[in-house]
């Protein structure tokens, strides 16, 4: 899989893509960020991204200009299976969402900033916009770290178990994951429960799949 985003601010993404399992991912590369600083597409002598909306308002908008020029190149280069605008107005990610796009081969991340982008990007590139949640961030740098974070960890040989994906929150029957225990089996006086010492796998998975359901319900309340 290969990522390209775009950003205004591209300092605020470098430092997270080099830690953890996105670091390990491109270390085995088994996925490519390429992270496009928009000042560097920007002509003039302050390489200006940003300018007032017409028709007034608060706030600035991401010109044209930079953005035509910086996925018009990427487009030349190669195929995108999905150039997505992050934006709080776009559908909503969730799991399945995640398991979708993280069979794609290439896609393209636009993040916006200050009052979003010149609605002419949208129009001519984007072909999905879409939303970590109900609320508005400083920009989609962070947003992007999200998606970024949420398809990776699908890629085939990203995580150290082949099946912790695949038993993550949202991929199974009961939504939530159950409560998970480690060494020791006691402290402080709490106690592991006992089914989950016993080694009877089936009891385990039963328990697993009823504590799920347990906190999805609760939260869902």
């Amino acid at each position: 899989m290969r990522i390209d985003v775009i950003s205004a601010v591209p300092k605020i993404l470098r430092s997270p893509l080099r830690e953890s399992i996105i670091k390990r991912a491109q270390a085995k590369k088994l996925v490519r960020i390429y992270v496009h600083d928009l000042r560097k597409y920007a002509e003039g002598k302050y390489r200006q991204v940003d300018d007032k909306p017409f028709g007034g308002g608060g706030g600035m908008v991401l010109k044209p200009e930079p953005m035509f020029k910086c996925i018009e190149k990427l487009l030349s280069k190669r195929k995108y299976d999905e150039v997505i605008y992050l934006t709080p107005q776009g559908v909503k990610l969730n799991q399945r969402k995640a398991n979708k796009l993280s069979l794609s081969e290439n896609i393209i991340l636009i993040c916006g900033h200050y009052k979003g982008v010149d609605q002419r990007v949208i129009d001519k590139f984007v072909t999905m916009e879409l939303s970590i949640g109900d609320y508005v961030l400083t920009g989609g740098e962070t947003a992007a770290l999200v998606v970024i974070d949420a398809l990776i960890r699908l890629v085939p040989g990203v995580l150290g178990n082949s099946e912790s994906a695949l038993s993550d929150s949202f991929q199974t029957e009961s939504k939530f994951d159950a409560p998970v225990y480690t060494r020791p089996a006691e402290f402080e006086g709490m106690k592991v429960p006992d089914v989950l010492l016993k080694g009877n796998h089936k009891e385990i998975k039963e328990w697993r799949h009823k504590q799920g359901l347990k906190k999805y319900r609760k939260v869902k309340k």
